[in-house]
């Protein structure tokens, strides 16, 4: 099982992330193997139950590739070891696009935010937060942080928001939610946590500076999966095809050979198996992504069966 990387912690972890970078648990029950995320993968870390039926977690492993050996699934990890496993279940997520602004990657953690409001929100109570996005995850961000915040500031590049119109309404209804469009964050203050960012006004020309103890970043998130470009069918985002989307014969991309049809969530790859935001068309959220680990379980044991 391959999971992904949870939201970095440092400059260096933010880059390690940048494109496919998975780190590999191995899980070993019915000699499967499962691979996982940088800091722990597994989140929440009771794992007391998987110890029990057998799983080793084999953690800070980065994985560069994937491939066919036969009825053999090869994973390749970054010290070009080499791990067999008869199927794969990808569920690596996605992560949040990365804004490309000086001083910004020495503040994470510290003021600097890739989403994670919700978690954040009550540690600034009474304080003065920025959230930059126009789209419905900036919009419920920004209304929940405005519960906490004695201030909370929306940075649009563009003239307009994309939200729900839900959502707008909710933000002009918030006395204490002010939205800057044309605006665009030109660099961040800030020795030991964030004190400061510098915008832009796009309109005027003109650039200021602007007190605040937190900064939120909602400005889309990606699956990164590059590492599997010539492995595995993916879509125009890079999300990997599953089941009925799979296509057969496809020309240029890898292709889907076998007389039977894909399981639910089986990928181009007979016996590796995407679930959860990583995949095509996929329900976002925990419970959705839930649903879909037990649903790809359930395919892999048809897979081993058949």
């Amino acid at each position: 099982m391959l999971d992904g990387p949870d939201e970095p912690r440092d400059r260096a972890d933010a880059r390690r992330q940048d494109g496919a970078r998975w780190r590999p648990l191995r899980c070993r029950r019915r000699r499967s193997r499962a691979v996982g995320s940088r800091h722990g993968g597994l989140r929440g870390g009771g794992w007391a139950e998987e110890i029990s039926l057998g799983v080793e977690f084999l953690l800070i492993r980065e994985i560069t590739g994937l491939a066919a050996r036969g009825p053999e699934r090869i994973v390749t990890l970054a010290e070009t070891i080499d791990v067999s496993t008869r199927t794969v279940v990808i569920a690596t997520g996605v992560s949040y696009n990365r804004l490309e602004i000086d001083g910004l990657d020495g503040l994470l953690g510290k003021g600097v935010f890739y989403g994670a409001a919700t978690a954040e929100a009550p540690a600034f109570a009474g304080r003065h937060v920025f959230v930059i996005g126009a789209g419905n995850s900036a919009g419920q961000g920004a209304v929940h942080l405005a519960r906490y915040a004695a201030s909370v500031t929306l940075l649009m590049r563009g003239a307009s928001p994309t939200m729900s119109d839900y959502l707008a309404r909710q933000i002009e209804r918030a006395s204490n939610i002010q939205v800057r469009l044309n605006t665009e964050l030109l660099r961040v203050h800030g020795r030991r946590r964030l004190e400061a960012v510098e915008v832009n006004d796009r309109l005027r020309g003109t650039a200021e500076s602007l007190p605040g103890s937190a900064l939120f970043v909602f400005i889309g998130a990606g699956p990164h999966t590059s590492w599997l470009e010539k492995t595995l069918q993916r879509d125009e985002n890079g999300h990997i095809l599953t089941g009925r989307h799979v296509v057969r014969g496809a020309t240029g991309v890898p292709t889907w050979d076998e007389a039977r049809e894909p399981y639910v969530l089986e990928t181009s790859l007979p016996g590796v198996f995407a679930a959860g935001d990583v995949r095509h068309n996929s329900p976002r959220g925990v419970a959705a992504a839930v649903a879909d680990g037990a649903i790809a379980i359930r395919s892999v044991r048809e897979y081993l069966g058949h």
